[in-house]
């Protein structure tokens, strides 16, 4: 025996199974405006296909049983039992119909997510509901969305008083579909005068969501600026202090990233209660990784070739192919996934059509954390004195006692742990995969070129340039012309000023 602490009424279940489309459609909203546990249940079974009709009365399906949608008994099912048919407009009405049921539940998200899809197709049949559920609602953002449903509602309205309140306060909303909406009460309204209030309220929600695209652009450049700042930081390092042109930069980012799925595997693993910090400790562990290795490249392989830029280029190269070939044996050439923590999880609402994921603000203030932590290690330690010094004369800092072929390892390794650092973010914004630094390594270099080679602050605003300038383009040109377009004006700035950005001083700079 299966009961309900509220039951569908017998005519409203005959009258939603049978009859013709517009018969059915009307007592499905009037049932629905008597909304109640057993009317969720049946619409959920005519939804799925599980309800038939027995000489002119409805039940529910459950394997080879009957159910009465009233009592909820269960019985043998009739031989008779006839298939409830459910058009393409019937299907839409009833899904419309169990959004508007779900906006009393008890979780906020199920409500939220009802009200979103009401704004869509929502009509004056549903308006008793929406506003009995205005009235019982506590929560204010889901309130204040209920208030544009019921606006969109009386869209559909006979009343010419209704639309023009309608239009009045669909002209006060943010939200990208409140524009769908408006278009297409425009192209219906006769009216000419609650046609030129649409028409108001269409070109205010217009400004409104330009603001919004404008806002995402820019989030979106800053956004993709931190990854390419944390991309061509290490490079910068490198190819500042040694002149090495590292083709497998983008390697050992990828090594910081397999770094990251290994420690998220060994926390999945092993310490499953506490997965939701595994970022903390893949960070230490994804710089130490790229550190060592290339640490153990500087002293194998790039210590023999200073001073030949186009042989490290060959040379490095090289290696980048073995790395990619080595990761491959290792995890295999499919991408791998590497999960987001909860609190990572999710966004920050600020406009209706612009909403600021925290992976990417995590990176973003991760970034400003590597970058704060380059610049305290490069201008107040001893390290980066000699680092400093080695980069504007390498003769007069020899003379002077530094091991100039130390500092290059311990400056090499800083520049791959800082891709390393690169890879384990970018494992929180895509796959991981063997070909992961391929995408990066040419815009790294084109941001060190352009900041001025080994300097900080010209990386900094080249990478947040580029970010910001390419993410409008895209929006202006598409994806493809926006790169040609960026590599135009690379190329044109170089001839204009070689020496990027910024300037190298010292004598080295002068020679």
């Amino acid at each position: 025996m299966v009961t309900c602490a509220h039951a569908i009424s017998v005519e409203d279940a005959n009258a939603i199974s049978s009859g013709d489309t517009d018969a059915r459609i009307e007592a499905l909203n009037q049932a629905v405006t008597r909304a109640d546990a057993g009317t969720a249940v049946f619409l959920q079974a005519l939804a799925d296909d599980a309800v038939k009709v027995v000489r002119g009365k409805a039940i529910m399906v459950r394997g080879d049983k009957g159910i009465d949608p009233v009592s909820g008994a269960e019985f043998a099912l009739p031989d008779d039992a006839e298939d409830v048919i459910n058009n393409n407009r019937m299907r839409g009405e009833i899904d419309s119909a169990m959004a508007a049921l779900k906006l009393f539940s008890k979780d906020d998200k199920v409500r939220m997510a009802a009200v979103q899809q009401m704004q869509s197709d929502a009509d004056p049949s549903k308006l008793a509901l929406i506003e009995q559920a205005s009235k019982a609602e506590q929560n204010p953002n889901i309130k204040d969305q209920l208030a544009l449903v019921r606006a969109a509602a009386l869209l559909g309205s006979s009343d010419k008083a209704q639309r023009l309140e309608a239009a009045a306060l669909l002209g006060s909303s943010n939200q990208s579909g409140t524009k769908t909406i408006l278009l297409a009460h425009l192209q219906t309204e006769a009216d000419a005068t609650v046609k030129a209030a649409l028409g108001k309220a269409l070109r205010e929600v217009e400004s409104r969501l330009a603001w919004g695209d404008k806002l995402g652009a820019i989030f979106s450049g800053i956004s993709l600026g931190s990854i390419l700042l944390l991309v061509a930081l290490g490079l910068a390092i490198t190819y500042g202090l040694m002149g090495v042109i590292n083709m497998a930069h983008g390697e050992l980012m990828m090594i910081g990233a397999y770094a990251t799925y290994v420690v998220q595997g060994v926390f999945q693993r092993y310490l499953p209660g506490a997965f939701d910090w595994y970022l903390l400790a893949a960070v230490p562990v994804a710089f130490l990784a790229s550190a060592l290795m290339g640490a153990a490249l500087e002293r194998s392989v790039i210590r023999f070739l200073y001073g030949r830029p186009l042989e490290t280029l060959l040379a490095t190269w090289g290696i980048s192919l073995m790395l990619m070939q080595l990761v491959r044996t290792l995890f295999g050439a499919q991408n791998v996934g590497v999960e987001n923590p909860s609190w990572m999880s999710g966004g920050v609402q600020v406009l209706g059509n612009l909403s600021l994921p925290y992976n990417r603000l995590v990176i973003i203030a991760f970034a400003l954390f590597v970058l704060g932590s380059v610049a305290w290690l490069i201008g107040k330690t001893r390290l980066g004195l000699f680092v400093r010094g080695v980069t504007q004369n390498r003769p007069i800092a020899s003379c002077m006692g530094v091991n100039t072929a130390r500092i290059d390892t311990y400056a090499f390794a800083l520049g791959s742990g800082i891709a390393g650092l690169a890879g384990c973010a970018l494992s929180q914004v895509g796959n991981v995969g063997p070909d992961l630094g391929q995408g990066y390594i040419v815009d790294a270099f084109m941001v060190v070129v352009l900041g001025g080679v080994g300097q900080l602050a010209g990386t900094v605003y080249a990478a947040l340039g580029l970010g910001i300038l390419n993410k409008f383009l895209e929006g202006w040109a598409g994806a493809v012309l926006a790169k040609i377009a960026v590599l135009v004006f690379i190329i044109i700035f170089i001839q204009k000023r070689p020496q990027g950005i910024f300037a190298m001083k010292g004598r080295s700079a002068e020679a």
